[in-house]
């Protein structure tokens, strides 16, 4: 019997994501290819340190702990190693004791030419042209940034911050203010489409699989007292009223109700995001990314007309 996948909450993840690869990376831009290939082989027992995404990934795949005959979640590996230079990362997927068992090695290959084959709702990479080019063929991709920040501790709880517009919501809003900056003008016109749902985004599919693995939890622990939800969804925005209203509705006629939100106003992000402190924040622009990455994991989604001028550059 095949298994399927389009039921279930399905991650692209690149190694880059996953683990630390600067010094395998630095070999392979002054060393060359050989070099890389024959340290890889030696090193091929060490594992490699988690890098920027790993926190995330490990708690997401604890959500499977909700249906475990049937996990909700999956996520599958897409690497640009050949197979004999992936080996490293799958030994090393093993050590971390990550339950990550279905790998592509491309060998240079794009890889998002392969999101449609296993159904993902999300790849994320470090590599930005790899997320660019697949952002521009329409499917939902994510840059994660650099950072010093690596929370591996703690409890179990997953928590998941988006931004709205540009993320979850497409850019029309976004469209509106840009084209005069005027503040007044884009609350008049949020406020004329109150009612009007704003059409979906490029991580909306991946906030829907997320919500409806809430639901799972929170059906577990109705039968299951001992069972407590690790879950949260958060939207963090630079909204503020009256805009918020048309968040709030459009969420609704989707189906989904997250956690908290936050409609800051133009109060920097980070200030909020230090204390909510979530295990991943998806925002697409940089100008919030950047500062947030010091203290936590940030993801750069290209999507929409604030990465507009740059796709075209690309």
């Amino acid at each position: 019997m095949a298994y399927e996948l389009e039921h279930r909450l399905v991650i692209g993840l690149a190694s880059s994501a996953l683990f630390d690869l600067s010094e395998t990376d630095r070999i392979f831009r002054t060393e060359g290819e050989e070099e890389y290939r024959k340290h890889q082989r030696e090193n091929q027992s060490i594992p490699l340190t988690p890098g920027v995404a790993f926190p995330f990934i490990k708690r997401l795949l604890s959500l499977n702990d909700v249906r475990p005959d049937d996990p909700p979640v999956e996520v599958v590996l897409l690497s640009r190693n050949d197979p004999d230079t992936g080996m490293r990362v799958m030994h090393s997927i093993r050590h971390h004791h990550l339950d990550i068992s279905r790998a592509v090695f491309l060998e240079g290959g794009n890889p998002h030419r392969y999101i449609p084959a296993f159904s993902i709702c999300l790849f994320l990479s470090a590599n930005e042209t790899d997320v660019q080019q697949a952002t521009l063929s329409g499917y939902p991709a994510g840059q994660v940034l650099p950072s010093t920040h690596l929370d591996t501790q703690g409890d179990d709880e997953l928590r998941v911050a988006f931004d709205f517009d540009g993320v979850l919501a497409d850019d029309e809003a976004e469209t509106v203010f840009q084209a005069n900056k005027d503040l007044n003008e884009f609350h008049v016109h949020e406020q004329s489409k109150i009612n009007v749902p704003l059409n979906p985004g490029p991580l909306l599919p991946f906030l829907q699989k997320l919500s409806e693995i809430q639901q799972l939890e929170r059906q577990r622990s109705e039968v299951d007292p001992s069972y407590t939800p690790k879950l949260r969804l958060i939207i963090v925005t630079a909204r503020n009223a009256p805009a918020e209203e048309r968040v709030i509705n459009t969420m609704r006629s989707w189906g989904i109700n997250v956690n908290e939100a936050f409609f800051l106003g133009g109060v920097e992000k980070k200030r909020a995001l230090e204390v909510i402190n979530p295990h991943i924040f998806f925002d697409d622009q940089k100008t919030h990314l950047v500062p947030a990455s010091d203290i936590l994991p940030a993801v750069h989604v290209p999507f929409g007309i604030t990465n507009s001028v740059k796709s075209k550059i690309s």
